[in-house]
């Protein structure tokens, strides 16, 4: 049975090696206090040195501890190492190989078993540099043929056990990052009277001033008895009363794990190295027993995922290049000290044991000279000298600093880089300071050089972290990524772009001229859909429901997003998998909704082919939306159903059976929402004109699949809205189905702009017609003139507090409102300039009042027969003659004529001849208007229609058309000059009024 480890852990003994620094500590603790503390930190230190399996204490990305454990195991070769790391990261390890540094090592679960739902994923991240002590002894253990490494820090798996176990209060932490030798103050009080005194900034600049310069050319000895004692301090420091921590947990645990693994194999203690955190390295409790408990039954995937120096600053809390001035001084140190570091090769050792007379005599150089003798008094008396070598390199980076701030826009000269010299000396002299440091030289620079600041321009303080090293960024080699992303790389080969690489590659796709691409594409697209948006970026090309393009560009940044691709092989094998998981996952969770099932449905046919996928979750679609008691997401329903019905109607020689019944659900469920939406102060404007725009638009589907048209009738009359905007869009839903005519709704909103108590509310009406454009676009017409009134009536301070919202509104929702008022406001209004100042409104001039009936003139769609609005007193239209040319003014004529024969059949009006070419246009093409009557259902006269379009003078010009015209000496029947056609051409329109209104609809009206 090997010895304890912790045997010699016990007390300190007065009579021991520090007792004369105990002594003279105590002496100063006891001028300035009485709490012992000083003393207790000598016996730390002690302790730490008399245990017999050396202990080896480090900081985080240390280049004075990396420098240490280059030194320390090239004298003493050990055959065992103990890391502090998570004991399951080990077979991760052989793969750092294949990487350039910064990596991380990375334990992620996404399938959770044994911890609460919805705390997933997990992921333990550990980054690594290759100025760290923990890179220099993995270096050393996987390429030295018979030392073994082993990992006895807690799992992943039991790190976020504990995490649980006290992280009530911090319930919502998911991502943990692994520090091997997190060194820092435990308390905000003693950091910062630390970085008061030492006259710095934050930790990381004190830190390299007082521990990492002094300890970058000492002694073994002397380095770890100076970890030692600044672990002690911070631990004690802590003091009882601090935030509850682990940390000796954790120690309990790596201590167990080695003596177990020391119980096992009977290797010697003498023959190991323990690398942990200084903060550890006087743990108090070595010798403790503990039971580990076991891992739970959660699935933890393992993989490398590159890194950089700013995302290891972000996360662990150190200042913005820290990073880089850390492997800056690394190496600066292997040039001044001739360290040999050790780094891993790209192939593992051949499996020969060391020569034992090398290793003999490095044990003996490890054991030479006094065991534990005191370096800290000397040490902590004596200064550090300085370094002929830092003048020579602080004069260069003064040079290269001027020359890069020149490439970047400065005005920087040689007199700029003699001031950054001086400068940084003098900065470093009034901080107590025996060399000018790094920060030295950043403040310097920016005083010197950043007179002002110009956007887009790199600050001085950033280039001097490039001229230090910059932000280096790692990478993963290829035969280390996880099978998705090799996968992923080799299907994009045919592109012929290294794709590794950080910089941004233009791909150029021809898909026609080279069919191999087509795959390629696909893939693109997808890894657009699942990566961030600038990994991917599509600059010429699209990929939408019934599109194909023919040629693609695309920039690609794959390489800076090498972490994200190894991520998604965490999840599945294929980024096919990866996407039919995440769409069956997103319909699944607890706040899925009907618009985002049917998003899931376009993507699972554009990416994944639809097929049973897409039937699936159509389905879940169908069940979402019949569960739904709210219609905030009925516009992006509406617009998704619409765009699959198209593809499916044109693709497809049926609907799928979930579409069908998605319309049918959809029907029902929106007529039973509608009432309550209209008077709901929380439902908006938008969401119940998409309810109506989905209740017509697809209601002919629907009624052909056995809905009943009465339940949107009484959904219609049910709805009593208050606000104005809603009581529009209730009069518009009122229109299309009949209840309400379009000459009541022209009454009603004169009426409102007559009303001057109702005028200020006005525009809110406006809005509402405005939104009845998606739902009923045949009310264009009517929106134009309203619009028009409504801006030519309305006083100033009604009208522009509206505008903006308006023009917000159209702005919003361009694709489904702008096409209908734009098209409508175009045949309307005159297309010429100069023909603007004698156009008259087709509106002008109606009769609102109860007077006005069918013979006075039905405007914009008045009535059955009005193609086109009339103006002018007894109905004549009057358009053609008011400078509306082409086909607009002709129909505005034969609407006027249209309504005047209506009004003479109801013997209220007189027909007047209408000047246009509509009369010699009918009579030249007769056979052509018999077609038109028989699709119609009327009967052709006997006696010829054409001669009353001829008149009774036989001219051709259109000049005798009185069809029902009543003669001005007669008092009823067909005058002296009708025609019998004009009464059949009346008689055909008041039998067919919903045909003409659907003829005036058809042609604009």
């Amino acid at each position: 049975m090997p010895p304890h480890p912790a045997e010699h852990a016990g007390e300190a003994t007065p009579g021991g090696t520090f007792t004369p620094l105990r002594d003279q500590l105590a002496g100063a603790a006891a001028a300035f206090a009485s709490g012992g503390l000083l003393p207790k930190l000598v016996d730390d230190v002690e302790r730490a040195m008399a245990v017999e399996l050396e202990i080896f204490p480090v900081c985080h990305h240390s280049p004075a501890s990396a420098l240490a454990m280059a030194r320390r195991l090239r004298a003493k070769q050990p055959k065992v190492i103990y890391l502090e790391l998570c004991e399951d990261l080990r077979p991760v390890l052989e793969e750092l190989r294949n990487c350039k540094l910064p990596v991380a090592l990375q334990a992620f679960a996404t399938q959770l078993d044994g911890f609460p739902p919805g705390s997933g994923p997990l992921s333990v991240i550990a980054p690594i540099t290759e100025a760290s002590a923990e890179y220099q002894a993995i270096s050393y253990a996987l390429d030295t043929p018979g030392v073994e490494l082993v990992l006895v820090d807690r799992s992943s798996d039991h790190v976020f056990q504990w995490e649980q176990a006290r992280a009530d209060a911090r319930s919502g932490q998911t991502d943990v990052g692994i520090e091997i030798g997190d060194l820092r103050p435990r308390f905000a009080e003693l950091e910062e009277h630390l970085l008061h005194h030492g006259k710095v900034r934050h930790w990381s600049e004190w830190w390299d001033q007082y521990v990492e310069q002094p300890l970058s050319g000492a002694d073994y000895d002397t380095y770890r008895q100076v970890m030692v004692l600044i672990g002690s301090l911070f631990r004690r420091l802590r003091g009882p009363g601090g935030p509850p921590t682990d940390d000796e947990d954790r120690e309990r645990y790596m201590w167990t794990r080695m003596r177990e693994h020391l119980r096992d194999t009977g290797t010697d203690p003498a023959d190991c190295l323990y690398v942990c955190g200084a903060f550890h390295a006087a743990s108090p409790v070595m010798d403790e027993p503990y039971e580990i408990t076991g891992r739970t039954a959660t699935r933890w995937l393992y993989g490398l995922i590159p890194s950089s120096h700013s995302a290891i600053e972000r996360q662990f809390g150190l200042a913005g290049g820290s990073v880089s001035i850390a492997a800056a001084t690394w190496a600066k140190a292997l040039r001044r000290g001739g360290v040999k570091p050790y780094r891993l090769s790209t192939k593992p050792p051949a499996a020969t044991p060391a020569a034992p007379a090398k290793i003999k005599a490095a044990k003996a150089a490890a054991t030479g000279g006094p065991a534990n003798a005191d370096m800290l008094t000397g040490f902590l008396a004596s200064p550090p000298a300085l370094d002929e070598l830092d003048e020579a390199e602080l004069l260069g980076w003064c040079v290269d600093l001027v020359r890069l701030a020149r490439r970047n826009g400065y005005l920087a000269s040689t007199a700029d880089a003699i001031a950054v010299y001086e400068t940084s000396i003098l900065l470093a002299g009034m901080r107590n300071r025996v060399r000018p440091t790094p920060y030295d030289f950043q403040d310097a620079a920016v005083t010197c050089i950043e007179k002002d600041v110009v956007p887009g321009r790199r600050d001085v303080r950033r280039l001097c972290e490039i001229l230090l090293g910059g932000d280096r960024f790692g990478q993963v080699g290829y035969h280390s990524l996880p099978p998705l992303a090799q996968d992923v790389f080799d299907r994009l080969e045919p592109l012929g772009l290294d794709l590794s690489k950080r910089t941004i590659h233009r791909a150029l796709l021809d898909l026609n001229a080279d069919p191999q691409l087509v795959p390629v594409s696909h893939l693109l697209w997808l890894l657009r859909r699942l990566l961030p948006a600038d990994a991917a970026r599509p600059i010429m090309g699209s990929r939408r429901l019934g599109e194909r393009s023919h040629q693609e560009s695309w920039d690609l940044a794959l390489g800076r997003h090498q972490r994200e691709i190894i991520e998604l092989g965490y999840e599945a094998v294929t980024v096919e998998q990866v996407l039919e998981q995440r769409l069956r996952k997103s319909v699944s969770a607890p706040d899925a909704t009907a618009a985002r099932a049917l998003e899931a449905v376009e993507d699972a046919i554009l990416f994944l082919g639809g097929g049973r996928l897409a039937q699936e979750l159509g389905a879940r679609a169908v069940e979402l939306l019949a569960a739904e008691r709210t219609v905030d997401e009925a516009p992006d329903v509406l617009r998704r159903i619409r765009r699959l019905l198209a593809f499916y109607r044109s693709n497809e020689p049926a609907l799928p059976e979930w579409c069908e019944r998605f319309v049918t659900a959809g029907y029902a469920h929106y007529c039973t929402l509608l009432p309550t939406a209209f008077v709901a102060d929380d439902t908006g404007l938008r969401q119940v004109a998409a309810m109506l725009g989905f209740l017509f638009t697809m209601e002919n589907l629907a009624l052909s699949l056995g809905c009943d048209r009465a339940q949107l009738e009484l959904a219609v009359k049910q709805s009593h809205p208050e606000s104005p905007a809603k009581v529009a869009l209730l009069w518009a839903a009122q229109t299309q189905l009949g209840i309400l005519d379009r000459q009541e709704l022209r009454r009603r909103c004169d009426e409102l702009l007559a009303h001057p108590l109702v005028v200020p509310t006005f525009p809110q009406y406006l809005s509402g017609f405005v939104q009845a454009l998606d739902p009923v676009p045949s009310l264009g017409p009517f929106v134009v003139e309203v619009i028009s009134k409504a801006f030519a009536r309305l006083p100033d301070d009604v009208l522009l507090p509206w505008l903006p919202k308006l023009i917000t509104t159209l702005r919003d929702q361009a694709g489904e409102l702008l096409p209908v008022l734009i098209r409508e406001a175009g045949r309307v209004f005159p297309g010429r300039l100069a023909t603007l100042d004698q156009w008259t409104p087709p509106w002008h001039g109606q009769g609102t009042g109860p007077g006005a009936g069918a013979g006075s003139g039905a405007g914009l769609g008045a009535g059955p027969g009005a193609l086109v609005g009339a103006s002018g007193q007894g109905g004549a239209g009057s358009a053609g003659a008011h400078g509306v040319g082409g086909p607009a003014g002709a129909m505005a004529g034969v609407g006027g004529a249209m309504a005047a024969a209506d009004g003479a059949m109801a013997g209220v009006g007189m027909a007047v001849p209408v000047p246009g070419p509509v009369n010699g246009l009918l009579a030249a093409h007769p056979a052509t208007a018999d077609a038109v009557a028989a699709l119609l259902g009327a009967e052709a006269p006997a006696s010829g229609w054409e001669q009353g379009l001829r008149g009774p003078g036989g001219g051709g010009d259109g000049t005798g058309l009185t069809i029902g015209a009543v003669n001005a000496e007669s008092a009823g029947g067909a005058g002296a000059g009708g025609s019998p056609g004009s009464g059949a051409a009346a008689a055909l329109v008041a039998e067919h009024p919903r045909t003409a209104e659907a003829v005036a609809d058809l042609v604009g009206a």
